[in-house]
Parts: structure tokens; sequence; C-alpha cells
């Protein structure tokens, strides 16, 4: 009971620090910003939920928006993945958690073992929940896994993509050659009995972060073609990388930094956010194409950009970044190849700069006029509209 109690004290604690925040100059617009752009329409910013669930896991990473209910998942409900463990130990995390808008209650989805039992799926490394979190409409959940053995890239492992039922059981892993180290938040398109899934891979050839780590050049964005029917988990019917060459970094703080953030245009655009290189990109035809594109094309760079991490499409086409230098979201126009401005989404001068290192994962919410975003320095789901 007394480590029960002790969770609970830390839970209440990133409550009032959170809305101490809250009550300050986190709405601030952090430049001008234009009439039409969809920062400016953002106006309040909410505590909705601690994401720790009953084992203590933290570091919220990934966010996902339900779009159908299954099991003991309600549609529009916010799945969120934590990376790492209750001694704060990065990749070490093993739960998704679920909060449910219309009760305001947080559950919890998914608990996974650290290293997986023989005669089922299996993940080289065992279990690190990283952002790359989706759900399917067919009620499966997709979720990546970077797993560490003491919270830093030197016992890293190459990790895998783990497929859960409805009911947040275990049913299968997706492994490979092509997958090491699956980080970003996934794209996905959906058509008749399939998928197309979008994955940033981020561990090829890195290894601790000791010193200066160097930047090596070979993250990739791979493509996952899935086929499944009725009341069937999702299988694999094909794989092809759509971009390489990318930066990809061990780092201390954050365990890894590379490309994390993954958004899919209607017209089959593939925009991804290059965090090494402080840019966006683009991945022409990234659906159909049957090569890579290298490192793609350059949408936007520098300015607002301080190592551009979750990606989101907002309603109208422009993109939403979070930053991982600060507590800004920058807001990008893909098209016109604009920054069109930013505002303080964490503005906690705990940091330097303030909100340094607290945001991550972004999601839209399903009516499209607000954004669920979480902090990670205290452990929070927060929604702006």
């Amino acid at each position: 009971m007394g480590i029960i109690r002790k969770r609970l004290q830390r839970s209440r604690r990133a409550f009032v620090v959170a809305i101490a925040l809250l009550a300050c100059t986190q709405s601030l617009v952090a430049h001008a910003l234009e009439a039409d752009s969809v920062l400016g329409h953002l106006h309040h910013h909410h505590l909705l939920t601690t994401t720790v669930p009953r084992n203590g896991d933290q570091n919220p990473y990934g966010i996902a928006v339900a779009p159908v209910s299954a099991g003991s998942i309600h549609r529009n409900d916010v799945l969120i993945s934590n990376f790492n463990n209750s001694k704060n130990l990065q990749g070490l995390g093993t739960t998704i958690v679920a909060y449910h808008p219309d009760s305001g209650s947080l559950s919890t989805f998914a608990t996974l073992p650290r290293h997986l039992p023989a005669g089922g799926p299996q993940c080289p490394g065992g279990v690190g929940l990283t952002t790359a979190l989706t759900m399917l409409s067919s009620g499966y959940v997709i979720v990546g896994s970077l797993p560490s053995e003491d919270g830093t890239t030197t016992t890293k492992s190459q990790g895998c993509l783990l497929v859960l039922d409805s009911a947040g059981k275990l049913v299968s892993s997706i492994t490979g050659a092509q997958i090491d180290g699956p980080w970003g938040n996934m794209a996905l398109h959906e058509h008749p009995g399939g998928a197309t899934l979008f994955v940033s891979n981020t561990g090829f050839g890195v290894g601790a972060a000791d010193g200066t780590p160097p930047v090596v050049q070979r993250a990739t964005i791979l493509r996952i073609e899935l086929a499944f029917g009725p009341g069937q988990p999702p299988r694999v019917t094909g794989q092809t990388v759509v971009a390489d060459g990318l930066g990809e970094q061990a780092d201390k703080s954050v365990f890894i930094i590379g490309p994390t953030g993954l958004a899919l245009d209607a017209d089959g655009t593939l925009y991804a956010s290059d965090a090494l290189g402080n840019r966006i990109v683009a991945i022409d035809d990234a659906l159909t194409r049957t090569a890579s594109a290298g490192q793609g094309r350059e949408i936007s760079r520098d300015g607002l950009l301080n190592r551009p991490l979750a990606l989101v499409q907002a309603p109208g086409g422009h993109l939403l970044t979070t930053n991982g230098l600060n507590g800004q979201v920058v807001e990008i126009d893909p098209k016109g190849h604009r920054q069109i401005g930013a505002q303080w989404f964490d503005s906690d001068k705990a940091q330097s700069p303030p909100g340094s290192g607290d945001l991550f994962g972004i999601a839209a919410t399903p009516s499209g006029d607000g954004f669920y975003y979480v902090e990670d320095d205290v452990n929070t789901l927060q929604l702006a509209n």
C-alpha cells in the first residue's frame, strides 16, 4: 500500500504542477499568426488526466484516437503508450492506457510482459513501447517496441511491431530485417480488406550514448501492406522502404533521436519530421512508389522548428509539429512551404528553453476542432481547443 500511496502522491503532484502551468502563459501565441491559421483558433488548454497506470509506467509518447468501438475500447477513446517504467528507465514501458472522453476516466488497455513467453509472438529484445501507435477499423491495435535492458541504447534491441486485439491481448508481432527501432507516430491508410501502414525506424547502426554519439544516416520510413478479414488479425502482404538515409542518434536524455512524425495527405504525399535535420520533408507518391525517395523533398527547415517530433495534419491541410527542444507547436503550410507560426503548448520554465523535452505525441480530436497532446514531464494528457 505504501508504494500505491507514493504513486498517487506523485500523480497528484503532477496534476498540481500542470494546473499551475496552464494558469500561466501556456496559451500565449509564440509568434503572430495569420487569421486563418489552425493555432490561431486554439485558445484553451485543458488537463484531462494523468497517464500513469497502476504499475507506475511513465513518459507518455504515442497517441491514437479510436476510430471504432471494439472490445474494451469505445469509439473516440484516446490510447496512449508509455515508454518508461516506474523507475523512469527508457525503453522499458509496457502499458497502453485509454482515456474515455465521455466519462473523463482512465483505464489500462494493455499491460505486456517485459519479455514475451516462448511459444507465442516474439519481439527481439522484449517490450519497450514507443510513439508508433495506431488502431485499425477492424479493432486491432498496433504499437511499436524499441526495448532496452537498462534504459539506454547500450542495451537496446531491434524491437518489432506488436499487434493486440481489442481486449488488449497480444495476438501477433511484425518483425524482420527492415524493422529496427520502430519509433515515430504511424500514418495509416485503410481500404476494403486491408490497410497501408507507415512507420519510421531509428535503430539501424545506433550504438551507445557515451560521449558524443555520431549521427548515423540510416533511419528509414517503411511502408507495410496489411490484409485482414472479419475477426482476423492483420497479416503482412508487402513491405517497401519509401525513404532512407535520414539521421538518427543515440542520446542519454531522450534515448534516441530520429524521424518521428508521419502524416499522410489525401493526395498520397507522406510528410515526415526529420528531427536531426530540423526540417519537414515530403515523400511523394508514398502509397504507390516502388523505390525509396531517399531523404525526401524538403518542405520547411529551421525557423520556428526546434527538433520537430510528432506530426499531425489538421483539417484544411496544414501540419502541426511538436518541438522537442522547447514547448512550442509549429504550424506549417506544406503546399506553400511556409511556417505559419507557433504557440506555446508547454511553457514550463523548469526547463531551458521552457518546455524543452516535454512535448511528444499529438493527435486531432474526432470533431477536428482541437488536438490531444501529452506532456511527459508530468505524465498527463492535455487538450488544446
